[in-house]
């Protein structure tokens, strides 16, 4: 650790989280929302005041590749080892936006194939997008969070013909392996399905693994899309700017003559935080990664002295903790944290419907918050 990062004191996160620590009371220790309390990385405020100061608070440029194109392409080289087009990379308002985009203009008809417990919004873009979804779903008893491959074949020989893959997975914390995704590749191509990669946390794999972006899998260009974001890593969310990646320049024509309203239009100031990030971030990446792999450390020690009976699979990516926590006889333990504990996690059904006695819990926090959660957390359950 280099020191780049800093934690936020409570007075400055509920003045800059306005959603995570302003949508809860003032009691309430918020471990909920995937924000995390720590400073903006100091080339993105700068850039961002140059910006603001300059008035550029218009639309942004459009078109794919540009300076945007450029960053990210580079960036990816430097930190995947990804050789990326940068003239096929296409900016979008977020990553749910841009997965709803290449569903609606690249994805073949037919039912979404959708891993749970999964992103809670995520759990309705087949719908919204005139479409059935079919759950690949994790036992909840498993020892290792994998994807079942049976299972996925059997949806694909069913009719589904796209899967919308989170990787590294929200809330699983795993980041999958080049011969998980060599797999998947095989029965995709098996089933002429196609594949929607939503990589937002790929800047957030820990303790110096791999992440293996799907394009970069042999023979996955010509079935797949990723979804990327400097918003997760960086802290940036609100200033909506994600990117459509292709490696196929007819999947990229295609998306290109989607008619102009299919695809939000993102922010000139998400632009601007983004090119800071990809250009100027690494070494305050770098160092982010140390402190999460910390302070998941921490937590996993917190739990085992305070919460026992707690389940919690390795996380290796990611700054969101799923957490098994049906021993201790609440059908909902985050309702209960809430009410008697003033902690605010996510509630486990939300990621997966029906599941009872499990929450997510953010752990990008100060240590001296992650404790207190716990054992507000702890003394809630009994």
């Amino acid at each position: 650790m280099t020191g780049l990062v800093r934690d936020l004191t409570d007075a400055e996160a509920r003045e800059a989280l306005v959603c995570k620590w302003g949508e809860v009371a003032p009691d309430v220790l918020p471990a909920w929302v995937a924000e995390m309390d720590v400073a903006v990385a100091e080339p993105i405020t700068e850039a961002l005041q140059r910006a603001v100061a300059a008035g550029r608070t218009g639309y942004p440029r459009f078109g794919a590749g540009r300076e945007l194109g450029t960053a990210y392409a580079e960036w990816a080289g430097r930190q995947f080892g990804h050789e990326v087009d940068p003239d096929q990379v296409v900016a979008t308002v977020d990553v749910t936006a841009g997965a709803r985009l290449a569903l609606d203009v690249l994805a073949p008809a037919g039912p979404l194939v959708f891993p749970v417990p999964g992103y809670t919004p995520q759990l309705d873009l087949a719908s919204i997008c005139g479409r059935e979804r079919v759950d690949l779903v994790l036992d909840p008893d498993a020892e290792r969070a994998e994807l079942d491959l049976d299972q996925l074949e059997h949806h694909f020989r069913a009719g589904a013909r796209t899967l919308l893959l989170t990787q590294p997975h929200n809330p699983w914390g795993r980041a999958f392996t080049r011969d998980e995704l060599e797999a998947v590749r095989d029965l995709v191509l098996r089933y002429d399905a196609f594949v929607v990669s939503d990589e937002i946390h790929a800047p957030l794999v820990l303790d110096g693994r791999e992440h293996v972006p799907y394009l970069s899998v042999e023979g996955a260009a010509s079935h797949a899309v990723a979804v990327v974001a400097a918003s997760k890593a960086f802290n940036v969310a609100g200033l909506k700017c994600a990117q459509v990646v292709t490696a196929d320049r007819a999947l990229h024509e295609r998306l290109m003559a989607a008619p102009f309203a299919r695809n939000d239009s993102w922010s000139v100031l998400g632009v601007e935080a983004s090119l800071a990030a990809y250009t100027h971030g690494d070494a305050w990446l770098d160092d982010l990664r140390s402190v999460l792999a910390a302070r998941r450390d921490l937590l996993v020690s917190l739990l085992a002295e305070h919460l026992p009976l707690a389940r919690v699979r390795p996380i290796e990516a990611t700054y969101l903790a799923w957490v098994d926590l049906r021993a201790y006889g609440h059908a909902d333990p985050a309702a209960v944290a809430l009410e008697r504990g003033r902690v605010a996690l996510n509630a486990g059904h939300d990621y997966h419907p029906g599941l009872e006695g499990h929450a997510r819990i953010n752990f990008a926090t100060s240590e001296a918050r992650l404790g207190e959660i716990v054992r507000r957390v702890a003394r809630a359950l009994g």
